[in-house]
């Protein structure tokens, strides 16, 4: 083959692309992938990992704020200009990192925005004028932030934030306004009110965390607003106007309206594919509010080409696009992938409290048909997590009543992203709810309530 054609061509290197183009040239494919900008895509240079970063150091000043409570003494005070030079440290690591990863399994690397146009076996590939054929072509283009610039809703490089410009502040606001209350809007607003930013969050519908299990989700808000966020459910942004001075939103609640003047604003209103000027329209790709359609193997229907990750439907979260990209070369390969089950794909927010799910919640279960059988177990009941000085959290599972399958988890409280790949586990491996408990978890760890969770949904809770 030349070197304008390959077997694969995988569009975009974020979490999706570049894992689904390595693990084409570990099944002996010659691959190439298309990255107009930064290796590793949203996730990894403004997304997942610098936001992690961040949100590591909020934690830590957090930590220092409340030395006293470990018996300990400090006099906390931060440098933003640091603490975001950390982040963009880190990211540019990682970028790096995938760089070498590319040039270890032989990817090669074309850089520039790439657009599709009608050929065979698939559709052909051409940046920066330059035309590349292969026999499959995925596309892995990613999503960005959504806006509404009507409303007003929209970046200003100043005043009004996406999530990109959140992650290089400028300074910390003395008022801020985070529209949205998703894994993204909660994490920002955690770590700005952390930093002493006078927070409110704005949520159209009546609850926030609207994806979690509904008693998560009241926990959260509780929990969020004893450390002095404000937080308005059921409230719309009719307006967003800016000045020299700041900002001003008008809110609507249950049609009362309110104007309220903040610093900055952060919008975190969801996701927008990228699927724009790309020629997918005339290839005949089929496209549901901005996301690409495809089937259980990510094929969008055309001949040679698929789509995985945030450009295609929901959940958006990175490891969805790595795995989902995985199982679709693997089918290209002639492999028996299983088809991706999106209700096995854990989600976690790293805000403080953090927050961690698979699965169904219990609402979603009984709404599926299924008798339940429900248990909880609470922070304040396991040593370790009093050792940590973090006693508030829940750990909730949901089980089908007649056959012990674990339907759900759901988790509030310290270190709920590390554990929630246990539920996982699980689930993956069919395990019941007699397994489970018939597990030995080690003492003390704040894993013994995943198992205390196990029991109490069958009525042999230990610790309570």
């Amino acid at each position: 083959m030349s070197e304008t054609s390959f077997d694969v061509i995988v569009i975009g290197s974020g979490p999706g692309g570049y894992v689904t183009a390595i693990r084409a040239a570990q099944l002996g494919m010659k691959t190439a992938i298309v990255e107009k900008a930064d290796l590793g895509g949203v996730c990894l240079n403004w997304g997942c990992i610098p936001t992690k970063a961040l949100l590591r150091s909020a934690e830590v000043y957090h930590n220092m704020q409340h030395a006293e409570d470990y018996g300990l003494s400090a006099k906390p005070s931060f440098d933003l200009a640091k603490i975001v030079k950390r982040s963009r440290n880190i990211a540019g690591q990682l970028s790096a990192g995938i760089k070498h990863l590319m040039k270890k399994n032989k990817v090669t690397v074309i850089a520039g925005f790439a657009t599709l146009s009608a050929g065979k076996p698939a559709p052909t590939v051409t940046v920066e004028g330059k035309d590349y054929k292969a026999k499959h072509v995925i596309l892995a283009s990613g999503a960005r932030a959504r806006t509404i610039p009507q409303a007003g809703l929209k970046p200003d490089g100043k005043f009004i934030w996406t999530a990109r410009e959140a992650m290089t502040p400028d300074t910390v606001p003395g008022k801020l306004l985070v529209i949205g209350s998703g894994a993204i809007g909660m994490e920002f607003a955690s770590f700005f009110s952390t930093f002493g930013a006078d927070t409110t969050v704005v949520e159209m519908v009546d609850r926030i965390l609207p994806a979690e299990d509904e008693e998560i989700s009241k926990m959260a808000r509780k929990s969020f607003e004893k450390r002095g966020l404000t937080i308005k459910t059921k409230t719309q942004v009719k307006s967003v106007k800016t000045d020299s001075k700041g900002v001003t939103a008008i809110l609507t609640t249950d049609g009362k309206d309110e104007t309220l003047k903040f610093d900055r604003v952060v919008l975190a209103i969801g996701i927008v594919g990228n699927t724009e000027n790309m020629g997918l329209e005339k290839l005949g790709v089929k496209i549901d509010r901005s996301h690409v359609v495809v089937d259980e193997y990510s094929f969008t229907g055309v001949p040679g080409l698929y789509a995985i990750g945030d450009v295609t439907t929901p959940p958006w979260l990175a490891h969805k696009a790595s795995h989902e990209g995985i199982i679709c070369i693997e089918k290209i390969a002639g492999m028996s992938p299983h088809p991706l089950d999106a209700n096995a794909i854990p989600g976690c927010t790293y805000c403080h409290p953090q927050i961690a799910s698979v699965g169904h919640t219990e609402a979603q279960a009984k709404a599926a048909g299924y008798d339940v059988k429900v248990g909880r177990f609470p922070y304040i009941g396991n040593g370790k997590a009093i050792a940590l000085g973090e006693p508030e959290g829940l750990i909730k599972t949901v089980f089908d009543a007649k056959t012990g399958e674990l339907l759900g988890a759901h988790m509030i409280g310290a270190e709920v992203t590390e554990l929630i790949q246990g539920y996982t586990i699980a689930q993956k491996l069919e395990t019941t709810e007699h397994e489970l408990m018939e597990t030995v978890f080690p003492h003390p760890t704040l894993s013994e309530m995943m198992h205390e969770a196990v029991l109490d949904a069958y009525d042999r809770t230990i610790h309570l």
